[in-house]
This record gives structure tokens, C-alpha cells and sequence, in this order.
């Protein structure tokens, strides 16, 4: 889940309550086109899955890194009970249909809670809570989900015709600076960390948040380090990028951003440099793409970060009252609105940059579904992962290619990780 948001929570997800949505249809006609980013083009060519790719993707393993359905269903009246997901959910990104549509093999199912929860106390308790509706989603579901902890439950689990399903939690401010708390949560079942989310920690810096370690302190590493031991994937998505490089120094199994892109193909500080792609060719990590426009299209990054910077202005402006800094600050987005020129042709640039800098081997998918306001045109659900399979195709990748995208590096990086703990144990 990303940051992004001034008003109040009534709806479902965290974005869909609090922005003016300004969903539209993408521009761009061509991969060249996409590239000179002519804002005058009208019509986009639909990619259109063929025979070859369907067969592919039907046999790929289709893991996606980072999805917010519990937060989504815990923030819609009713929960889990009151929506259910085996029945078309047109108000969210995510159901059984659209997964079986979607091919989708193994879920990273995200246990977000919000940063301000370490101000109350309630940050690991929230988590508990998240982690036990992933559950009972299993539960309630069990000829769909079975929870998975290991990678031979992946494979078990696909074989049954059932999709895999894994906990990650985004944000170390749910371990309460703990390393107790760590164990906890992956006792739990979580099976990776974020190690920030939108604010920094005493331990770890954020992308979005001030910087108070210069990167990792040396409880920072401290964590890592246990995680390498537990067996549980470090997550660097939200981090600065001296937190990626210092933790790239520390750890001694592979790491993942579980939903990130490309920084050279979208100026956003979410996303992945070149110098942190090599560092991460390196290590045997994978970045897992985000389909969030504001990371993903050129334009609607750059806005993205002055919106930043206009936030953090008006904090100063208002360090009293927040409701006038939220006011003011939708007057802004009001103002400068989305591109709506995002296609699923701006991912595909992605795929192929890190592609370029740190190889095939190092690209996955983190979609972020029910953790965005909006998607790419051609990317709005997760029924539609087949197209990137035709996409790549379409671009001249090879069915082992797609494959490892469509899975097969995350396999890799989770088996590396499992080695390492049984290693240090």
C-alpha cells in the first residue's frame, strides 16, 4: 500500500475513501509511442491473449508479491462475512473469479496497518488481527486458499488446484522494535517484511519519511539479520534508497521489493534506482513491479512527488490543523490531476528496464490490488495478468522468460532464503 491520502477513512481501502479518482482511458498507441509519450494519441491497441500465451500462463506459477484485500474487506462494513469474494466483487480489484481468471497460482497477501498505530500501542495487535482474517479466509474458502510457509507448500498447494497463500507484513513498525515481536509474527506465518512503510522508524528509514538513521541503524541490521535467520524474505519496497543499499550490504539471503518499479522509467522515490537494480542483480534479489500509476507513467510520478512535497509544505504551513492542510491539498489535486495516459504498456516498460540492468532473473510481480485508487487501462483487476504474459510476448521474451517473471524468480528467491536460515540455524 502506498501513501497518498488527506481524507478520512469511509470507504473500503485506504485510497479509494480519500481521493477524487480520475480514472480515464490511456493514450499511448504503440511501445514506440509509449517511449516519445505523444499526449495527442487517441487510441490504444488492446493487447488480446492468444493461444500461445494462455498456455504459458496456465503452466506458470503467476505469484504476485503484494496484495491489500484483508485491509480493503476490513475497511468495508461488514468484512468478510458481508462480501463474498467467491461471487464477483465489482467494488474491489480482487475475488475467486477474477483470481481463477487471472490464472493467479501463489498470493503474497498483504497485513498492512497504518503507521500511526505505533502511536497508539496497537500496532502488532492490528497486525494479529490481519493475519487471522487471511486465515479465515483460507478457512472459509478452503477449496481456493490453503495458507503456505515454505516453498514445497507452494508446489503441494498449486498441484491441488488451490492458490497458495502467504503473509507479508508492510511495515516494520508492526514489530514494535522488537525482535520478540519479529518471531511472533513469523510463528504467525508471515513470510516477509516491509521493513518501513510511509513513515520512518527509530531503525529504518522510509522513502516518504525523514531521515533519522542515514539509511539502517544498527538495530536496522539487528532485524535483517534475524530475519535472514527465521527464513523471512526483507522486504526493501518503501525504504530510502540508502536504506536499500545499506541493507544490500547486511543481509545474507536474497531480498525482495515486493512492490516496487523502476526510478529511471518513473522519478518516483518508491521506486528501484539503477545502481540499487545492480546491487540487487547482485544478491539475487527480485523487484516485483507496482501497477500503481503514480509509479509506473512518467507524468503522473512527477506529480505524484510534488504532491509530496505540496503535503509536507502545508504540514509546516499548518502544524496545528490538519483538517485546513487536508482541505487545501485536495483544492491541489483538484488542480493537477492524473495524466490518465497510464497503460499496461507503461509496466511493460518497466519489466524491460530492469530487464536491462539487472537481468531476467531479478523481475517479478507486486501489483498492489485493493492498496491503489487506480490502475493501469488493461491492468484493472487481478483478472488480468495474462495480458502481461501476451505483452512480453509481444515483445520478444521466451516462454522461460515469461515464466521466471510470472513466478519462477520469487520461487528462487524464497528457496535461497530458506537455505540461508537452515545455514545460520
Amino acid at each position: 500500500m502506498s501513501d497518498g491520502t488527506t481524507l478520512p477513512p469511509t470507504f473500503r481501502t485506504r485510497w479509494l475513501f480519500i481521493f477524487v479518482l480520475f480514472p480515464g482511458v490511456a493514450l499511448w498507441s504503440t511501445r514506440l509511442a509509449a517511449q516519445d509519450r505523444d499526449a495527442t494519441s487517441t487510441e490504444t491497441p488492446r493487447i488480446v491473449i492468444g493461444e500461445t500465451a494462455r498456455r504459458i500462463h496456465d503452466s506458470a506459477p503467476v505469484i504476485d508479491g503484494h496484495n491489500d484485500l484483508p485491509w480493503a474487506l476490513r475497511m468495508t462494513e461488514g468484512g468478510l462475512k458481508a462480501n463474498d469474494i467467491a461471487k464477483p466483487q465489482p467494488d474491489f480489484h480482487t475475488d475467486i473469479p477474477r483470481l481463477r481468471t487471472g490464472g493467479v497460482g501463489a498470493q503474497f497477501w498483504s497485513v498492512y496497518v497504518p503507521a500511526t498505530t505505533m502511536n497508539t500501542g496497537k500496532a502488532l495487535l492490528t497486525t494479529l488481527e490481519q493475519i487471522e482474517l487471511v486465515e479465515e479466509m483460507a478457512q472459509r474458502y478452503p477449496d481456493v486458499f490453503e495458507i503456505a510457509l515454505t516453498t514445497e507448500d507452494i508446489a503441494r498447494i498449486r498441484s491441488e488446484g488451490k492458490i497458495a497463500s502467504m503473509i507479508g507484513v508492510e511495515g516494520g513498525h508492526s514489530i514494535e522494535n522488537s525482535l520478540s515481536i519479529l518471531r511472533q509474527l513469523y510463528a504467525a506465518g508471515a513470510r516477509y517484511m516491509t521493513l518501513t512503510h510511509s513513515i520512518s522508524l527509530p531503525w529504518a528509514d522510509s522513502c516518504t519519511g525523514e531521515v533519522i538513521s542515514g539509511g539502517l541503524s544498527p538495530f536496522g541490521e539487528e532485524v535483517v539479520r534475524e530475519m535472514n535467520r527465521l527464513g523471512m524474505l526483507v522486504d526493501i519496497s518503501h525504504v530510502s534508497a540508502d536504506c536499500m543499499r545499506q541493507v544490500l550490504q547486511v543481509t545474507k539471503a536474497p531480498v525482495i521489493f515486493s512492490h516496487s518499479s523502476a526510478y529511471a522509467v518513473a522519478n518516483h522515490p518508491r521506486n528501484v534506482p539503477d545502481d540499487v537494480l545492480k546491487l540487487t542483480k547482485e544478491n539475487g534479489g527480485v523487484v516485483m513491479i507496482n501497477f500503481f500509476n503514480d509509479f509506473v507513467h512518467p507524468v503522473d510520478a512527477k506529480r505524484s512527488s510534488a504532491r509530496y512535497e505540496k503535503r509536507a509544505e502545508l504540514k509546516k504551513k499548518y502544524p496545528d490543523d490538519s483538517e485546513a492542510a487536508d482541505a487545501e491539498l485536495r483544492k491541489w489535486e483538484l488542480m493537477h490531476p492524473r495524466s490518465k495516459r497510464c497503460t499496461i504498456y507503461d509496466v511493460l516498460d518497466h519489466i524491460d528496464h530492469i530487464v536491462k540492468i539487472a537481468g531476467i532473473d531479478h523481475v517479478g510481480m507486486g501489483s498492489d490490488y485493493d492498496g491503489v485508487p487506480v490502475l493501469p487501462e488493461q491492468l484493472e483487476d487481478v483478472s488480468t495478468y495474462p495480458r502481461i504474459t501476451q505483452g512480453m510476448l509481444d515483445r520478444g521474451y521466451s516462454e522461460s522468460d515469461v515464466r521466471k517473471v510470472m513466478g519462477e524468480n520469487v520461487l528462487r528467491v524464497m528457496a535461497d532464503t530458506e537455505r540461508v536460515a537452515r545455514e545460520l540455524k
